[in-house]
């Protein structure tokens, strides 16, 4: 992990929530790397590259065109080079399906996109300040999801 900041991706196909996200975190002044894709295929692309540095937490919405959040979870958690990121799911939904596919194929934590700024800004500054070591440690469903 690098020491000066917390490398932070987020895979999500809706615009606007990719410019809340940037700003929420320019908003908290945490020392963190912010960088975007569009879709899976974008951010799988990227991260198998070379020379990609691996990202400390990864951000990935389920309902993406082309390769969905679930696709690239799986693809994510099959190649060892992934072993220690951190991956919050990151979604509108909150159907027990979505969570529960999520949480058996090795995703961290389970966020439903907050409807309010304010909120949005609380949820990623919990998830970048959680001691990911300690809570994948004893991860089991009842810390799965994550709550307002």
């Amino acid at each position: 992990m690098q020491d000066d900041y917390t490398h932070v991706v987020l895979a999500d196909d809706d615009e606007d929530d990719r410019l809340f996200f940037i700003e929420a975190f320019e908003e908290l002044k945490m020392k963190t790397k912010v960088e975007t894709y569009k879709d899976g295929v974008a951010l799988m692309d990227a991260l198998l590259q070379e020379d990609t540095p691996i990202p400390n937490i990864l951000f990935l919405d389920l309902n993406m065109p082309k390769k969905s959040g679930l696709e690239c979870l799986k693809e994510i958690k099959a190649n060892a080079k992934f072993k220690d990121i951190a991956i919050a799911i990151y979604s509108t939904s909150a159907s027990e399906e979505d969570i529960e596919n999520t949480f058996v194929n090795g995703a961290n934590v389970y966020i439903k996109k907050p409807n309010d700024f304010n909120n949005l800004k609380k949820v990623l500054s919990d998830v970048v300040t959680i001691n990911w070591q300690y809570h994948t440690s004893g991860l089991n469903r009842d810390n799965f999801l994550l709550r307002l």
